[in-house]
């Protein structure tokens, strides 16, 4: 039989039963008829369409809002945009014009989640670069938009709960009438089937079995009929049957279905069970929890958070077991050999060693006993954070505090203990001394002071936790002497310089008054200060270390504790004598960012000495990269041409430094920008017409060049205005204004304030100003005066004259002024005035074109050979000689006369002579040659000195 017939009569489905199995259709379950198809199709109106794509795209623009996917909201606002440009007609026409409710409220929102998240700049830097343009551009895009909907955001503003009562109406009707429609689609019954799509279960008739085996197998079904029967019977509707069951004990209202009582009592009737349940879910007391007349018939059980069913936590002594060191030290492997394993129970773990350490302590069990207990629970309180990266928790922090200061307290009592990471597990003694215990307490130390910058980054930088945290320094210093005095005690070279060194990065950022007080004799001699006490650490590590690394992180501590101390000579030396410039690019970024600070320290201190050119070569290199910040690792600036993976910004901000070791950037910038001032203005007035003019700072000179370019200069507010500013008035020889725009108030506050000795630094500068502000003045100006006057000089720049006197002998020294003083009248006769603005671009245009000539000569002196040989030896040397003669400027006869003479020449010569003899001769004519231009050359540049000289006197004259 075809496949095609399966469905066909009884006779034919038994006839071919016995020979092949009939695939039955199945019949579906839900017929569709054509009034089916004509219901289902609704005809909307355009208002409908129009209002359900606005309300679409503000859900989805609603959605996108909570997640902060500006991309998201920018494309969602603009086709929100089409579609109510699409839906104004309908507008216009239906509400005559006013917007929509729900268009208002959208608008207003969208308003102020821009704002909070344009103002709000920490999670504006954390977004994605194509986030952060796209905000940009949706709040350019939101200002233009809204101003068509001015008015109606004035009248949202006034009353919002108006819109929002309003809209809750709108959506309580639309659920009544939803519910209305489902309660009609259950309820009556006159209803055509294919309305509801729901299969009635009185009607569906149960497949008669084929044989009675399966019968016997499953069972009958009459029990199981008459139930549903008697549950159909209880119901209303289908809805009532898959309500939430009542529970025992409640009201007969409650149990009574929803369709039977009105909407109002049943939601009512809700809100009290809702309020019920509430209750009942507070947490019992204890001793309600373990109550033995609670009912607990039902198998419920209280246990404990822990996931204590998969391992079995071992377990203490037996009573009447005798507690001996061979006992406490095999529980305490086993309870370590758990250790690191998957589902262990740190927390339970660290209560175990707690009490193996009491029971230890009461049995008298021996120190070396205890101290192996106790560096068991360092070890496992450091195994508690499962993130390496992450701080761990305040309350185990001071656990580990206490636990690390009472076992060095054992070991610096009992010399007899040694605790070494070289002993192994099989050589420990614990009974008789000396004890041996394996085990490395500088690695505790170390992986302690680690923690303990961890907590200090976890902490916001303003707030008092951070201050609190700090304070823990005290004891982590303390810990750290500890150790220090017990490994000098075992004498191991290694540990005591990384000991040492821990020490000394606790020490070498902290600025010590003493040592400033010792210098001027208000201390005694025998006084201890921080300077002696790292010079002690850094020259023993110096001596015995064995890595690069240590010596180099020493060396750069000390240079960074010298200059943080005015110490300018010592520090300049060591960074001389070490040459850490040249290798440091070699080294770990760790080390990397403590050169970088201590350069930048270095700087501040050869400022604050009056050294304002090595001053500027310190901070050159941080300052011209732009990205201060992230060399002194001191914070992550957002890059523009590629962005940080989540792998790479988790390394950099490991490596920041603690916010009480940053150094002031403003401070660091201002000292770079006046610095450069003082070297570049001057620098810029003796070289105006110089074209191989360069630039000393980079930076100082775009930030003048940008102040330049403005139309429109105002007061100077921040610090780089105030320098520009003052650069300017140096310019003119104006020491006193800018003096003025340097030393004020508002730059007190904010830069000089921050140096100690700040007045003595402010007179330094202001002294530098003075004496630059000449040498500009003078550089500018010269070429005006015949002779100036020295006491006017010091008079109009307020300073001495022996100090004038000094800076234009200094200046006619080294040539920068063409001048000469006169001593008994005591003024500087200028020689020479210097040359105009014409006569400055035409020297350098002479100097250009005689540069092109010499290239251009060089390239043919290098090429002629081959430009000029035409095959032959004869047209070879015509030619040659024909471009000989050219450039000696004869006419075509001579030259003709010459190449004749040179042949004749050749002809009377002996044809015996080699080949070696006549490129001798040839190289002796190019020579000479070559001789004869450049004395031309050479008297026509005298002859352009004199001309030159001569225009200077008559001007002079």
């Amino acid at each position: 039989m075809s496949r095609f017939f399966a469905g066909g009569s009884d006779s034919d489905s038994d006839s071919s039963s016995d020979s092949e199995p009939v695939i039955r259709q199945q019949v579906a379950q839900f017929t569709f008829s054509d009034e089916e198809e004509d219901i289902k199709r609704v005809v909307r109106s355009k208002k409908e369409k129009r209002y359900e794509d606005l309300t679409n795209i503000i859900k989805s623009i609603r959605n996108h809002k909570k997640i902060k996917d500006m991309s998201s909201v920018l494309t969602s606002f603009e086709e929100f945009m089409r579609a109510y440009t699409k839906a104004l007609p309908v507008v216009m026409k239906e509400e005559n014009g006013v917007t929509p409710r729900i268009v208002v409220r959208a608008l207003a929102e969208l308003e102020d989640f821009v704002n909070e998240s344009w103002d709000d700049k920490d999670s504006r830097k954390n977004l994605s670069k194509n986030n952060n343009k796209a905000l940009g551009t949706l709040r350019q895009k939101f200002r233009k938009y809204i101003k068509d909907f001015e008015s109606d955001m004035k009248r949202f503003r006034a009353a919002p709960e108006d819109f929002a009562e309003e809209e809750e109406e709108d959506e309580r009707e639309d659920e009544k009438g939803s519910d209305d429609e489902q309660e009609k689609v259950v309820v009556e019954p006159q209803m055509p089937k294919a309305v509801s799509f729901k299969k009635e279960p009185e009607k569906v008739k149960p497949v008669k079995p084929a044989d009675d085996s399966d019968s016997s197998d499953w069972g009958s079904d009459s029990d199981s009929d008459s139930t549903s029967s008697d549950e159909d019977a209880k119901y209303t509707s289908i809805r009532d049957r898959f309500l939430k069951k009542p529970e025992k004990g409640t009201d007969e209202i409650s149990a009574a279905p929803a369709g039977a009582m009105g909407d109002d009592a049943f939601k009512k009737e809700k809100k009290k069970k809702t309020a019920e349940a509430l209750s009942k879910k507070k947490k019992p007391k204890p001793d309600e929890m373990f109550d033995e007349n609670e009912e607990e018939e039902e198998g419920w059980k209280v246990v404990n958070g822990t996931r204590s069913g998969a391992s079995e936590q071992p377990k203490m002594f037996a009573k009447d077991a005798e507690i001996d060191t061979k006992l406490v030290v095999n529980k305490l492997n086993e309870v370590m050999a758990a250790r690191g394993k998957k589902r262990t129970d740190r927390k339970m773990q660290i209560e175990f060693l707690r009490e193996l350490r009491t029971i230890s302590e009461t049995n008298n069990l021996g120190p070396a006993v205890v101290a192996k207990i106790r560096f068991n629970i360092v070890s496992a309180i450091f195994d508690y954070n499962p993130k390496v990266s992450g701080a761990m928790k305040l309350e185990h922090w001071s656990k580990l505090l206490e636990e690390i200061q009472e076992l060095l307290k054992l070991l610096l009592v009992h010399e007899d203990v040694h605790l070494s990471e070289s002993i192994l597990d099989e050589y420990e003694e614990y009974d008789t001394a000396p004890f041996k215990i394996r085990g490395c307490m500088l690695t505790a130390v170390e992986r302690l002071d680690d923690e303990f910058v961890k907590l200090l980054k976890e902490c916001d930088p303003h707030s008092n936790e951070y201050v609190d945290r700090l304070k823990d320094e005290v004891p982590v210093t303390g810990i750290i002497d500890q150790v220090v005095t017990y490994v000098e005690r075992l004498n191991n070279e290694m540990e005591i310089c990384r000991i040492y060194l821990r020490k000394i990065d606790h020490l070498y950022y902290k600025f010590d008054p003493n040592v400033l007080k010792k210098r001027k004799g208000q201390l005694p001699a025998n006084t201890v200060t921080s300077v002696e006490e790292m010079d002690k650490l850094c020259r023993y590590i110096y001596a015995k270390d064995q890595t690069d690394r240590l010596r180099t992180r020493a060396i750069l501590s000390h240079i960074f504790h010298h200059a943080l101390h005015d110490n300018w000579f010592q520090a300049r030396d060591l960074v001389l004598m070490s040459h850490l410039q040249e290798t440091i690019h070699h080294s770990d970024p760790a080390t990397q960012i403590l050169y970088n600070r201590m350069m930048a320290n270095l700087g501040l201190c050869a400022f604050r000495h009056g050294n304002i050119k090595d001053a500027h070569l310190c901070l050159v290199d941080l300052m011209m990269t732009g990205k201060p910040k992230e060399l002194l690792a001191q914070g992550l600036v957002p890059q523009r041409q590629h962005e940080r993976s989540l792998e790479q910004e988790k390394i950099e901000k490991q490596r920041q430094m603690p916010f009480h070791m940053h150094i002031n950037l403003e401070l660091l910038e201002c000292v770079y920008l006046v610095s450069a001032m003082l070297l570049e203005i001057p620098y810029m007035a003796a070289h105006e017409f110089d074209a191989r003019r360069r630039m000393i700072s980079k930076t100082f000179y775009q930030q003048l060049r940008s102040s330049e370019r403005q139309s429109l200069v105002g007061p100077p507010e921040s610090m780089r205005e105030h320098v520009v500013a003052a650069a300017k008035a140096m310019r003119h020889g104006d020491w006193n204004a800018c003096a003025n725009f340097i030393v004020n108030k508002k730059m007190n506050v904010k830069v000089w304030d921050l140096f100690y000795e700040a007045n003595r630094v402010r007179e330094m500068m202001i002294k530098f100003i003075k004496e630059e502000s000449l040498r500009t003045y003078l550089f500018t100006y010269s070429n005006v005066f015949a002779s100036i006057s020295v006491p006017h000089l010091a008079d109009m720049f307020k300073l001495p004259k022996s100090k004038v006197h000094s800076l234009i002998s200094k200046m006619i020294i080294n040539e920068e002024l063409m001048a000469s003083l006169d001593d008994p009248t005591e003024t500087i006769v200028m020689h020479r005035s210097e040359p105009s603005r014409l006569q400055a671009l035409s020297m350098q245009l002479a100097d250009k074109v005689t540069n092109l000539v010499d290239a251009n000569e060089r390239i043919f002196e290098m090429k002629q050979g081959n430009f000029f040989q035409r095959g032959g030896n004869q047209g070879y040397n015509r030619d040659r000689q024909n471009y000989r003669n050219q450039n000696q400027n004869q006419n075509w006869n001579n030259n003709r006369r010459q190449d004749n003479r040179n042949r004749g020449n050749r002809g009377n010569q002996n044809r015996g002579e080699g080949r070696e003899q006549r490129e001798h001769h040839r190289d002796r004519d190019h020579h000479r040659e070559q001789r004869e231009h450049r004395e031309h050359q050479r008297e026509f540049r005298e002859q352009r000195e004199q001309m030159r000289n001569v225009d200077y006197q008559n001007k002079a004259e």
